[in-house]
């Protein structure tokens, strides 16, 4: 008896020592950089502990965990030399030649027009109720393998935390037109404002201009050529597309007007309370995009208005200025974090209650996502998706 409970005993020690308790997964931030947490960044720390224990409950297929996913960082966390790689990486997409269809969309002078192309010929397929947040996650992350596979970045899809300066965008490492930013704001313009849509009442009917809308003369970007649109006018005196489609190239400089109005609908509080003030995914989606009744621009149309200008005002055409990626990029994390809230029910609904067999179509852009695949980040799209924002 004496025998059998010593070895019993030793068993349960190498137990123990072989299978150490599993220690809680941390983002593991940069704790050196200028910009303290805000209460959106603590939103997401506190609810990890809920979205690991929804993963073991329901693992991977693929094999992707919170600690193997790529981490997607936000522009200010990155250091200067990785801000520059992933400039570079931009500039190098686009100078390669394109892969759409010549005869369609013979503006398309590149790679990075490829993905324009995209987002202003299939812009019902991404912005349907149900597709607007996993169709968008589908295109960032093609774009991010482009910029991976085709131009040799190392690193991964950067976002912006709009709340780190919404106060003052203008001067922030996005905007501010050093070397690495991703380039300055655009000369005076005469243009009087946004206009949102015709159910804002005013103040709210008007975004004013913020003193910019011309060329971006500083920056990496400066002589950047946009060639496809435009479809919609916002800023004055850009000139029609020859093509009644508006596919045709049509070779302008970037504009901006870098608005600190359009930022004041993006605060870090503003987006804590959309997260946490919204019940359910069709709630979350529609304050997300405004509510006119109450004055309230909405965070998505306040990022793609910060930018504003042509063609970052566009809404066909937007993904024409690079920073659209960043901005959609925090549109997907702020999804996951209002996710990582209860996880068993919210990783798998969809505003709309799109069907069942519903697919994604991007055409030459991505393969073919099923839509209901396409809503977590940690093994989504047959385990292709393997990412988390740190």
């Amino acid at each position: 008896m004496l025998i059998t409970t010593l070895l019993l005993f030793s068993s349960l020690v190498l137990d123990a020592q072989a299978s150490p308790a599993k220690k809680p997964f941390t983002l593991e931030r940069r704790s050196d950089g200028p910009y303290p947490l805000d209460s959106v960044d603590k939103l997401e720390l506190s609810s990890l502990k809920k979205f690991e224990a929804y993963l073991a409950k329901h693992p991977s297929k693929s094999g992707c965990t919170l600690e193997n996913a790529v981490r997607r960082m936000e522009w200010g966390d990155l250091s200067e030399t990785q801000r520059k790689e992933y400039i570079k990486a931009v500039l190098c997409l686009q100078k390669l030649p394109p892969k759409s269809p010549r005869d369609k969309y013979p503006g398309a002078l590149s790679r990075f027009d490829d993905f324009v192309a995209t987002h202003e010929s299939m812009a019902g397929e991404l912005h349907s109720t149900p597709h607007l947040l996993p169709a968008h996650r589908l295109y960032i992350w093609a774009y991010e393998k482009a910029l991976r596979e085709e131009c040799g970045y190392t690193g991964y899809q950067p976002y912006w935390n709009w709340g780190r300066y919404a106060d003052d965008p203008i001067n922030s490492p996005l905007f501010n037109g050093n070397d690495s930013s991703m380039g300055g704001n655009g000369g005076p313009d005469s243009y009087k404002g946004v206009v949102p849509n015709g159910a804002y009442k005013a103040p709210y009917d008007l975004i004013p201009a913020a003193g910019g809308g011309g060329c971006v003369t500083q920056g990496p970007f400066k002589d950047m050529v946009v060639s496809l649109g435009p479809f919609q006018k916002i800023v004055s005196n850009i000139p029609s597309n020859p093509r009644t489609d508006n596919y045709g190239s049509n070779p302008r400089c970037l504009r901006r007007d870098v608005n600190k109005y359009s930022a004041a609908a993006t605060t870090d509080t503003l987006t804590y309370n959309l997260i946490v003030n919204s019940a359910n995914i069709d709630t979350f989606e529609q304050v997300m995009l405004g509510t006119p009744e109450k004055g309230d621009w909405g965070v998505h149309l306040g990022g793609h208005y910060t930018i504003g200008g042509d063609p970052g005002g566009d809404f066909f055409s937007s993904p024409g200025d690079p920073i659209f990626y960043m901005h959609h990029g925090m549109i997907d994390r702020i999804w996951w974090i209002w996710q990582m809230q209860d996880p068993e029910n919210r990783m798998n609904v969809l505003p709309g209650n799109a069907p069942k067999n519903d697919t994604v179509d991007l055409k030459w852009t991505a393969k073919v996502g099923q839509t209901w695949d396409l809503l977590n980040n940690i093994g989504g799209h047959g385990g292709e998706f393997c990412f988390i924002y740190v």
